[in-house]
């Protein structure tokens, strides 16, 4: 769950905070009705209340980003993606994102959630989630090719 935190903040201390406000926001309101299992219950807390937390640290107005604000984006599926560099590391380039980048990622790779979903979970437009993912991904891919290209020259 730590992980969870973290992929979300972005900050290993931040990540323990959210981690021990959810597991008493757990243990105070127990609210399991078994619907899913109780690993997927739990990881849900946590990324909300991991949310919450970026929305108390104003870090969530970060998610609103105008098209002239957006590099220009080439594409990206000729960078090879993240095959060869072990899970760590990406998770350590995810960490690195931009908060609002970050947080859209993680919401659509890893909670499998929909634009739309994202963009009424974050209260943004449909369109500033598709652009912060395809940002997130650009970002992700220049820093897999920065790395690799360190990584041979040792």
């Amino acid at each position: 769950m730590l992980a969870v935190c973290y992929r979300y903040t972005g900050d290993m201390d931040a990540a323990h905070d959210v981690l021990h406000d959810g597991f008493i926001k757990i243990f105070t309101n127990f609210s399991f009705r078994g619907e899913s299992s109780l690993c997927t219950w739990i990881t849900r807390v946590m990324v909300t209340q991991s949310l919450d937390y970026l929305r108390r640290e104003k870090r969530v107005n970060q998610l609103v980003v105008h098209e002239e604000q957006l590099p220009d984006i080439p594409d990206i599926s000729s960078s090879g993606g993240g095959a060869g560099i072990s899970e760590e590391q990406l998770m350590a380039f995810v960490a690195e994102l931009p908060d609002g980048c970050r947080t859209v990622f993680n919401l659509y790779v890893f909670e499998e959630k929909s634009h739309k979903e994202i963009a009424g979970m974050l209260h943004i437009k449909e369109h500033s989630s598709t652009s912060q993912l395809h940002r997130a991904k650009y970002l992700l891919a220049k820093r897999i090719k920065e790395y690799r290209n360190h990584e041979e020259r040792k």
